[in-house]
């Protein structure tokens, strides 16, 4: 039994934000029917040219679609508007990430679905918001990173700004709008009135930088991580490793320490962690030629031996087959219809008793068409 069983989700958004939302609340219990476009479908079935090739699920697609049921309507005809309507007033929750105005030209407004279903949790997700200069604008999310600030402080400064490659606002963004509708689910006992719930990427990106903005907001200085301290990435033999000098009163000893040459901190310009930090480029000179004779496990194990925080650089390959990785049970293997099993990523959020599970595999494009319409909202059947 989910923590969620019986909440019934109808889920009209595309590509991640909304989607993944609503897969969350898929994946600890809830009833998700996803509507899909006639046609095509949502636009990640076509997003991943791998997929396209062999004439298989998109994988983008995969990753934030499973425990949901698959419906095809088409939004220009009444007959479908009305059949949605029917879906909407027999649910618990409807997530939309459409911009402003989209749904109302539609019938499908917030005023007009919660006067049909006072207990509906209206969740909508946006780019910029419902209001301001912006609010008409689509949303995605390099842009926003550039927007929100978050592009040009990544970057040295005076470089070329640097992007995230993952949509990590779209993803923080879609876990607030899970938070939202939880928070309205347990006003809603108390109450017995839905409500609406609103997020925006671009709120999400600034809310994301609430260390580095304050601090900009306050005193008007900049943020960066990596040169609060001795932190340094070397080069080693077969690869790249990331050693940090945060909490430590005397990072460049224990460095020298690993590395088995004479403490260089006892030099009278090496001695603090700031004196350090102001002589970073000569320390890393220092040291750079003794990294790149070892190793990187050999490199690892003897910073680890002087308590230093570090970490081997690896791709996102080699990341996903990192025993912690495996340990956390973060790849769950699905069984997707005409193709070899798959393995898609998890749900990161672990509860004791009720945990999250896949019950449904990602669905194939209307999979679900005949047992919606004949059951709307039928008991859970394995696909």
């Amino acid at each position: 039994m989910g923590v969620l069983d019986g909440i019934r989700v109808v889920d009209l958004s595309e590509v991640y934000q909304g989607p993944v939302a609503a897969q969350s609340l898929g994946d600890f219990g809830a009833e998700v029917i996803k509507v899909e476009r006639a046609g095509t479908g949502e636009v990640l079935r076509s997003s991943d040219p791998a997929a396209t090739a062999k004439g298989w699920m998109s994988s983008h697609y995969a990753a934030a679609n499973r425990n949901k049921r698959s419906i095809t309507l088409d939004l220009k005809s009444e007959k479908d508007i009305a059949f949605l309507k029917e879906l909407i007033r027999d649910a618990d929750v409807l997530i939309h990430n459409y911009r402003p105005g989209v749904a109302e030209r539609l019938g499908l407004g917030y005023e007009a679905m919660s006067l049909e279903n006072p207990r509906l949790i209206y969740a909508c997700g946006t780019g910029f918001g419902e209001t301001g200069p912006l609010a008409s604008m689509g949303g995605q999310d390099l842009i926003i990173q550039s927007l929100s600030g978050m592009a040009y402080e990544s970057a040295p400064e005076g470089a070329e700004p640097h992007f995230v490659n993952p949509p990590a606002v779209d993803y923080a963004s879609g876990m607030l709008l899970v938070q939202g509708i939880l928070l309205a689910i347990l006003d809603r006992q108390k109450t017995g009135l839905g409500q609406k719930v609103n997020i925006c990427l671009l709120d999400t990106a600034i809310a994301i930088q609430s260390l580095e903005a304050t601090t900009q907001s306050m005193y008007g200085s900049t943020t960066h991580w990596f040169d609060l301290a001795p932190n340094f990435v070397f080069k080693t033999r077969d690869g790249w490793v990331t050693v940090l000098g945060f909490f430590r009163d005397n990072p460049l000893a224990l460095l020298c320490a690993a590395m088995e040459i004479p403490d260089a901190s006892r030099q009278p310009h090496l001695r603090t962690p700031a004196d350090q930090l102001a002589h970073r480029d000569e320390i890393k000179q220092l040291l750079a030629e003794h990294f790149e004779q070892l190793d990187t496990v050999e490199v690892l194990d003897r910073l680890a031996a002087q308590d230093l925080l570090c970490a081997p650089v690896q791709s996102l390959a080699e990341a996903l087959r990192h025993p912690q990785v495996r340990e956390n049970g973060m790849l769950w293997p699905v069984s997707i219809e005409n193709q070899p099993e798959a393995r898609i990523i998890g749900n990161p959020l672990k509860l004791s008793r009720t945990p999250a599970q896949v019950r449904r595999p990602p669905p194939l494009l209307d999979q679900h068409r005949e047992e919606i319409l004949e059951g709307r909202w039928s008991p859970l059947i394995a696909s």
